[in-house]
Order: C-alpha cells, then structure tokens, then sequence
C-alpha cells in the first residue's frame, strides 16, 4: 500500500521502490506492532482463556506447571507479520501474494485447530486427518495455479551443484513435490512448538536465511555511471536460478523476523503467551513457501534442519513402536527426549538455537559451493 502510495503513484519518495528499504521497514513495523500490542494482547486471551489447559497431553509431567499459560499468541502474530506485508510489500508481485496467502490459509486452519480446543476445553482439536486435507488442498491448489497459469520453472536445483549444470526438470510432479515440502515444513514447524520460545527462534532464523536467499534470486544491480545497458545480475553470478520477482520476498522475510523477535519477548522462557496452532502452521507454511518460490526446496532440508529433526523424531518413533513394540527415544518429538534425559528446558532451546543457526550458515554458504 505504501509502495504505491509513496512511489507507484507519484514517485516522490523515491527511496521507497528499493525492496532492501521496504524489509526494513517491514521488520521495524512488525516488531514495533507486536511490543505495542502483545501486552492488552495476552490480558484478554487470558481473560477468554480462564480455565483452559493450553497443556498438551502428549508431554511430560513437568508441563502441567504451564498450566494457565494462555495460547493463540500466534494470531498476532501473523496479523502483525500480514500488516506490515501490506503496508510495505509491493501488491503486485504474484509472489509475494502466493506465499502471504499460502501463510494466511494455513494460519486460518490452525485458528479452527485452537478455536476447537478452547471450546471443548481440552487439548483435542482437529481431526489429524482433516486438518492434512485442508492443508493438501490449500498448498496444491496455490501450486497448481502457478504451475498451469504463470510460467513457474518447475526445474529442481540441489546445493554444491551448478543449476547451469544439473536442473531436472520434474514437470507436473513439481506439483507434489512443492506441496510435500510446504505441508512438511509446516507440520514440522507445529511438532517443533513444545517448549518456550523453542520454534519461534529457528524461524526468526530461517526468515533471515530466505531474506538473503530470495534477495540473490531477483536482484539485477544498476549502478550509476554504468554504461547503458549493463548490470550485474547476482543469481548469475551465483549459478543459481534468476527468478524475476523474488527481491519483493525479503519484504516478507522481515516481517517475520521483526513479528517472531516482539513475539519471542513474551514467549522466551518462562512464556507468557503459547504461540498455537495457528501461529506454528502459518509460520511453517510460509517458510515452505519461500523454499519453493526461491527455488531452494532441497536447500530448505537444511536450513529447516531443526524442523526435520524434530517430525523425523515422530516418525521414527511411531514406526519403531509399530513394527517391534519398542521406543527409539523416550519421549518424540525430540525435544521431550532431552527433557526425560533431565536437560534444562532453557539449555534445550538455546542448543536448538545454536544448532538452528549453523544449520543456516550452511544454507547461505551453499551459495559460493555451486
């Protein structure tokens, strides 16, 4: 909106057109959005939440101390991270509405998931079954529609190797592919939102990651003084896929760096506020997202390596226990692993911090290995 206003229109801020401007600008609304509003935010969920046990059943027995802990903090969380896009995204880019919308479809599917267990009162929301259903259709039907309608490059590009080199091209099975990775990394991301602060901050981290990555991905740099004609395309240099478009990601990028840094003040231990179902299924299907339309889905496995982790702890876990009768860890996700083992749950979250944080250094550096 405000791109439009300030450069679209009359051009008279002409700093405005620049996307590097615009994610600041972005991070700083969303971050300023959601200290201002967390605190009224958090008295009325617990108002509305007053004898609701935001606890999982599925969890150790020292989590009953959470008990009165309110949830739903993600809801403003993603109203912080979709106003600032708005106010700041460019409203044109099919990009940037495919992953806001893809973000907010998938952000409305855990709100049904929370509402259902703030009425029936217990930690049952959803049924798994159809809530995978929505989240198929929802992720397909978006794909699908950049697939059939724009000229999408359904082509896969690995890390360490030359895109010039090695791109196959899967076609119409780039559907699956793109919706498994954006269902994956959402689920992924909710199975991961067990201790405080513990999704929220390899989030923060991934947005970082993708902001550098989708900036690579659509820059054409033109300087002043520069003959006519010439610039310096970065992906070009890079060796990886040149997607027109892309720099207007990092707008969003910001804005759930600067939404997940105002949420993880209230949220870093002991919480004051859960984030829910609908903040870790939005935050997840957004991330995903990104991976697709960056072109780094492979990529994602790393960069998300604490998400993949933490649902490959699950299954593993589930078919271990179905096929022997035996349990591989004491408790998945991995998490609650380490909690039986008696870590700290602070020395949990900031290992898987730590961990968060090489994993993208990883993800970044796999730029220069092509």
């Amino acid at each position: 909106m405000l791109y439009y206003l300030f450069y679209q229109y009359d051009r008279w801020i002409n700093v405005v057109r620049y996307p590097s401007f615009r994610a600041l600008a972005a991070g700083g609304t969303a971050l300023i959005l959601g200290l201002l509003l967390y605190p009224p935010f958090i008295r009325w969920l617990k108002r509305v939440q007053a004898g609701v046990s935001n606890v999982r059943e599925d969890t150790p027995e020292t989590h009953k101390a959470k008990a009165g802990t309110p949830s739903m903090g993600g809801l403003l969380l993603l109203v912080t991270i979709l106003s600032s896009c708005l106010l700041w995204g460019d409203l044109t880019n099919l990009n940037f509405w495919v992953v806001v919308v893809m973000t907010t479809c998938f952000g409305l599917v855990g709100f049904i998931d929370d509402y259902r267990k703030l009425r029936q009162r217990n930690s049952k929301g959803l049924p798994g079954k159809a809530r995978l259903l929505l989240q198929f259709f929802i992720s397909g039907s978006l794909v699908s529609v950049l697939y059939f309608f724009t000229d999408f490059d359904s082509r896969v590009s690995f890390p360490v190797v030359n895109f010039e080199v090695f791109n196959p091209d899967i076609g119409v099975f780039y559907i699956l592919f793109a919706v498994v990775v954006v269902v994956g990394t959402a689920n992924a991301a909710n199975l991961t939102d067990g201790l405080d602060g513990l999704a929220i901050g390899p989030a923060i981290t991934s947005a970082f990651t993708f902001l550098v990555l989708s900036y690579a991905a659509g820059t054409v740099l033109k300087m002043k003084g520069w003959p006519a004609g010439v610039e310096f395309n970065i992906a070009d240099y890079l060796r990886i896929p040149h997607i027109p478009g892309a720099a207007e990601l990092t707008v969003f990028c910001a804005a759930i760096m600067g939404a997940g840094v105002s949420f993880l003040w209230y949220n870093t231990y002991p919480a004051s506020v859960f984030m829910g179902d609908v903040g870790s299924l939005s935050l997840g299907a957004g991330l995903g997202t990104l991976a697709v339309l960056t072109k780094n889905e492979i990529v994602s496995a790393i960069i998300h390596g604490v998400f993949l982790i933490e649902i490959l702890s699950v299954m593993i876990q589930v078919v271990s226990f179905q096929l022997t009768g035996k349990r591989v860890f004491r408790m998945a996700p991995l998490h609650h692993h380490y909690e039986l083992l008696g870590w700290a749950e602070p020395k949990i979250i900031v290992r898987f911090w730590v961990v968060s944080t090489m994993l993208a250094l990883v993800g970044i550096a796999s730029l220069k290995l092509r």
